[in-house]
């Protein structure tokens, strides 16, 4: 099924003994466009530390009453790696983290048990060696260059191949295999102000030091495009 992220957003997180916390933020690969982590905000249990879980913790993706369940205990979680996710997350702090909980590693590079998370596979339509700008002035040497906060895409300038049309406000993701598919646009004064789905597919060039993202669409094309309604996507 089809979800928005921002109805995710402060949804409460389950472990197996008790409620950890909400739901802050995701994490996504901008090369895979996937979520690979969610960023939880824990409760005064935990002095509201955020943390990070993997999707190989979700026990289901149902979600329903606005709980994610994750197979986690919360002691499992108190004793986990502290990172900062006000920083870019290090290759080296992910290794720590994944050998905590024993997740199987989604970059490849090694294996750690428990659940896995399947085969990730690059999304087709973009070439990043040519097309999308590497983000120098954000990212410290030994980070992961490829994660990315949905929350702070948020806002960017979307531009057609002839005009600038919007900006991004949210983003569609199928909750099974947790591939982002659409950027929700909103075209404010450009064309009628309606929300629209842009499929990542579309992407032509991201500039992630200007804030900006460039589409292979023309305004046309963008004016046709499937309309964002929220009662599709809001969990019941």
């Amino acid at each position: 099924m089809e979800r928005n992220i921002n109805s995710l957003i402060g949804n409460s997180t389950e472990a197996t003994n008790g409620i950890i916390g909400e739901v802050k933020d995701f994490y996504f690969d901008d090369e895979a466009w996937k979520i690979r982590y969610l960023i939880v905000k824990t409760g005064s249990w935990l002095s509201g530390r955020e943390v990070l879980i993997s999707p190989a913790a979700l026990r289901d993706r149902n979600w329903l009453n606005k709980i994610i369940p994750v197979n986690l205990t919360k002691e499992q979680i108190q004793n986990s790696p502290d990172i900062d996710t006000n920083q870019p997350v290090s290759r080296r702090q992910e290794v720590e983290l994944y050998g905590h909980y024993q997740w199987e590693s989604y970059w490849g590079s090694g294996f750690y048990g428990g659940g896995s998370m399947g085969v990730s596979m690059p999304f087709p339509a973009i070439d990043r060696k040519v097309l999308i700008e590497p983000d120098k002035d954000h990212k410290k040497s030994g980070d992961d260059v490829h994660l990315r906060s949905t929350q702070s895409i948020t806002d960017y300038h979307i531009h057609a191949s002839d005009c600038e049309i919007g900006h991004v406000k949210d983003f569609i993701i199928d909750d099974q295999t947790l591939q982002l598919l659409f950027f929700v646009v909103d075209t404010h004064n450009w064309i009628g102000g309606k929300k629209v789905l842009i499929s990542i597919k579309q992407i032509k060039k991201i500039d992630w030091a200007t804030f900006e993202v460039f589409l292979s669409m023309t305004i046309a094309e963008v004016n046709d495009s499937r309309l964002f309604e929220k009662s599709e996507f809001v969990i019941s």
